[in-house]
């Protein structure tokens, strides 16, 4: 990687925050390293954002690893400028951040599914493996040294966890308020239907005629007429 590239795209707070170069909060997320650090990220992004893919479609999977990527980089400059990293003007390249608002939704939404420790052959409740993960990004982020990485994570984590609960929750009621509308709308054509029976039953007793309807509103013929329609029931096909 070049030092245009590394200046130019890599998340630097001071250049950032000083001159306005706000691009850095997404094309950060786009370099790697190395091959095993762009491989670690596309494992991870492959292994659980299938799922998360499968279960919220591809708009919603974009939103959340975008915000996941842009999260951890606000999180990142915030700190930078605190005494925790103290250093704006060191670089921060990866796509950790959205990986890891993956992997907390992953964890939120599939927590029961197990899945392999690789290496380490057992399974672990999805859950758990999120749990551990977080814990394992605490302590490097603490420890000191090249911290901002995982100070990155951590960012993607809370971003993504605040998605999710919002996301969800938010579906939950637009689901709520369709059933509801649906609800009343269905009410009040069941209502209309039982009302003009009652008024064709009025009208046919003036000509003396008896005519019947169930609860329904539907027309029950008497017994005398042949049943049809419906494996023969005496109501016929109701529409």
């Amino acid at each position: 990687m070049d030092d245009f590239t590394l200046e130019y795209l890599a998340l630097t707070p001071a250049l950032l925050v000083q001159h306005g170069w706000l691009w850095q909060l997404a094309t950060y997320g786009f370099l790697h390293f190395e091959f095993w650090h762009w491989f670690g990220n596309m494992l991870g992004l492959w292994m659980f954002g299938a799922s998360i893919e499968s279960a919220w479609g591809t708009r919603r999977f974009v939103e959340l690893f975008s915000i996941g990527l842009v999260g951890a980089a606000i999180t990142t400059v915030a700190l930078s400028y605190s005494h925790l990293l103290g250093n704006p003007n060191r670089p921060t390249i990866g796509a950790s951040g959205g990986v890891f608002a993956i992997l907390i939704a992953f964890g939120m939404l599939f927590g029961d599914n197990e899945i392999m420790m690789i290496p380490f052959p057992f399974l672990i409740k999805a859950k758990y493996f999120v749990g551990i993960l977080i814990v394992v990004t605490l302590a490097f982020a603490m420890a000191g040294g090249g911290n901002v990485a995982y100070v990155a994570h951590l960012g993607g984590l809370l971003f993504g966890w605040l998605y999710v609960r919002r996301g969800p929750k938010a579906a939950l009621v637009n689901v709520g308020l369709s059933e509801r509308y649906y609800g009343m709308r269905n009410s009040y054509y069941r209502w209309k239907r039982k009302r003009a029976a009652k008024k064709f039953e009025v009208y046919m007793s003036k000509h003396d005629r008896q005519v019947h309807f169930d609860e329904h509103g539907n027309y029950i013929p008497p017994d005398d007429e042949t049943p049809k329609g419906n494996g023969g029931g005496k109501s016929g096909w109701v529409n």
